[in-house]
């Protein structure tokens, strides 16, 4: 059996662009792509944290360093420049490969520059 797990996420990104008329798309700066190990044209899904619209697209390279997040194409309906949104890709794991994965998070600034890495999110805490 093989499982989908979440394998790389950029968290909090600020939506910079959004342009309808371009090729579809989310053009991630590639230093992000490089940290969170998202390849260029993977599926990623995106998720909007002001609205709550969700999209499922694949991710094209934006210039090293710019910040540039820009969402293309029909996505530019889900999103707008200052947006915050969360993007995210996942792979099939067999049960043994999941006793070694860990995935790769990368953290974000309000200028899309990492502020930090992980390789796992912590346990929620109830409110006591």
């Amino acid at each position: 059996m093989h499982l989908n797990i979440l394998k790389a996420k950029i968290h909090r990104a600020t939506v910079t662009h959004a342009e309808l008329h371009y090729e579809g798309s989310i053009a991630i700066d590639s230093l992000l792509l490089e940290a969170s190990g998202i390849r260029e044209y993977e599926q990623i899904h995106a998720w909007n944290i002001n609205n709550g619209k969700r999209f499922v697209t694949y991710a094209l390279k934006a210039e090293a360093g710019s910040g540039i997040i820009s969402v293309n194409g029909s996505a530019a309906h889900r999103a707008s420049p200052g947006d915050l949104i969360i993007i995210a890709a996942f792979a099939q794991m067999t049960e043994a490969e999941l006793e070694t994965f860990q995935p790769s998070l990368v953290y974000v600034d309000a200028d899309n520059v990492i502020n930090r890495t992980s390789n796992a999110i912590p346990t929620q805490q109830a409110d006591r």
